[in-house]
């Protein structure tokens, strides 16, 4: 009997051993994936809340405040307020052109970045537009932007029509040149600009203003992902869950970069290169204003604060593509560093403005240099998925 519960005891004692010796190997690997993901899961997190959530609060800030100003100026026509509103505008231009990097989503499923941000402006439907007294007076009475949005059209919307009416070469317009009917035309248009902005404020963060909340009901805007109760952010911060449309959170990171080498790609091969290399000469973005290549600058800047863990005051690269990819590809982290500076110095280096020197040498090192950003974000993207299979 002894000798049998002796044999029974190191039988049992055996498969124990096993077992944890099984356990052992495998607690590793499951332990090094879940911490993979909640590593992704913090990026995304430090992603929404310190690049995506301010920069579109800000955005939507600005553009009631210009809708505010421009109300002003239609009420008291003074240079100064025509000054007043032009320093708004310019405000509200660059947190749009800071959100660039990250296009994907309501700014693209809902038509929002080609309905406010469509250039150049169509001057023959301008002044169609101005000779047509039934559009005016429906302008005069469109309180809520929707006559606007609904019937001018994209060539006559969003930031450039505004720009059209408040500037002309690169400073405030003379007062004394903005009809009433201009102004008319640009309350209205900045009133559907608006409500665009809280559009996309809305469409990503779950805790924007209630105020805002309430006008996107009120004008029946759709401000979820495929109708569904999630916010965009909720829909990358549920990734991998029933409903998300990211399997994964690495499918959430790509997108992230993909955002990134698309915005590169458009400033390089679109912005500057149309215009550069003669394929189109009128495709100059923000040619009333020359804020050319200020818009070109805060498109790489929304690419910076992507990669880098936020805008540059809420910034924690701990928690961000630039320290998840040093930690798995330092070479390649050296290089996205090393390309995005580049772009914006030679951004920086344009002769300006734009519109007069888009022909210049220092356009085309700006164009490349967008390309090679574009292309090594391109290679970011990829790496996501090779780190997930080593």
């Amino acid at each position: 009997m002894k000798h049998l519960f002796k044999s029974a005891a190191l039988v049992a004692a055996s498969l124990l051993l096993a077992v944890n010796f099984s356990s052992c190997n495998k607690d590793p690997q499951n332990n090094t994936e879940e911490a993979n993901k909640a590593t992704k899961e913090a990026i995304v997190k430090q992603y929404l809340n310190h690049t995506v959530y301010p920069t579109y609060a800000s955005l939507a800030e600005k553009a009631d405040a210009l809708v505010e100003n421009l109300e002003a100026l239609k009420a008291n026509k003074t240079q100064a307020n025509v000054n007043a509103a032009t320093v708004t505008f310019l405000e509200a231009r660059k947190w749009w052109e800071m959100s660039e990097a990250f296009l994907f989503g309501a700014a693209s499923d809902f038509g929002i970045d080609p309905h406010i941000d469509s250039w150049p402006l169509d001057e023959d439907a301008f002044n169609n537009l101005m000779a047509s007294p039934n559009m005016i007076a429906a302008l005069a009475t469109d309180e809520d932007g929707m006559v606007a949005g609904e019937q001018l059209g994209n060539a006559l919307l969003g930031f450039h029509g505004i720009e059209f009416i408040l500037f002309r070469e690169g400073q405030p317009r003379n007062v004394n040149e903005i009809t009433d009917d201009m102004m008319t035309y640009i309350v209205a248009v900045s009133r559907d600009l608006r409500n665009r902005c809280f559009q996309l404020e809305v469409s990503w963060n779950a805790n924007a203003p209630q105020a805002h909340k309430d006008l996107m009901e009120e004008l029946e805007f759709n401000t979820t992902v495929n109708g569904s109760d999630n916010t965009y952010g909720e829909n990358m911060l549920q990734a991998g869950q029933a409903g998300s449309t990211f399997a994964t959170f690495t499918n959430a990171l790509e997108a992230i970069a993909d955002g990134c080498l698309d915005i590169a790609d458009e400033v390089g091969t679109s912005k500057i290169g149309k215009c550069h290399t003669g394929e189109d000469v009128t495709y100059v973005e923000s040619p009333y204003s020359q804020k050319s290549i200020t818009d070109f600058y805060d498109n790489i800047t929304s690419i910076k604060n992507a990669y880098m863990g936020g805008m540059e005051s809420q910034r924690d690269e701990v928690l961000s593509l630039h320290a998840y990819i040093k930690d798995n590809n330092k070479e390649l982290d050296t290089k996205a560093m090393n390309a995005i500076e580049n772009a914006m110095t030679k951004i920086q280096a344009m002769k300006a403005p734009f519109v007069q020197f888009y022909a210049d040498a220092s356009a085309g090192e700006a164009m490349e240099a967008c390309q090679e950003l574009s292309d090594v974000m391109a290679e970011v993207k990829a790496e996501f998925g090779k780190i997930d299979r080593k």
